[in-house]
């Protein structure tokens, strides 16, 4: 049984691919003949070009801006986030260098302390 459900999830593979790739001879074949004029800068005729090349490099920009501005944030993200990373860090070494020096601070003794500390046997 496992057989049979291998062989028809390769087949509907294969058949997806062969249309993929008869859509794609079909879609060359009648665009070939096709040209567009395209504007480039100020001053200057537009250029004729077949609408496949067009096409082509129109598609290949999209993906080249998309990976651009997917990494302008990425990197974006990355700057935030170790700028928070340094600020708690700084703050973690101040709060430690904080208790540092609170535990270095001398204290009285407890004796003398207790001196100061009037007792009823001392009143009378």
């Amino acid at each position: 049984m496992n057989n049979l459900w291998l062989k028809i999830k390769v087949w509907t593979k294969v058949a997806i691919a062969a249309f993929i790739v008869i859509y794609l001879v079909t879609f060359v074949a009648k665009n070939s003949a096709f040209e567009a004029k395209v504007w480039f800068f100020f001053f200057k005729e537009p250029y004729t070009v077949p609408l496949l090349y067009l096409i082509f490099f129109v598609f290949l920009a999209g993906v080249i801006g998309t990976i651009l501005v997917r990494t302008t944030f990425k990197t974006i993200n990355q700057v935030t986030e170790l700028r928070t990373r340094n600020r708690q860090e700084r703050l973690e070494r101040e709060m430690a260098d904080m208790k540092a020096k609170a535990a270095r601070l001398q204290t009285r003794p407890a004796t003398a302390v207790e001196d100061q500390i009037e007792t009823p046997h001392d009143v009378l």
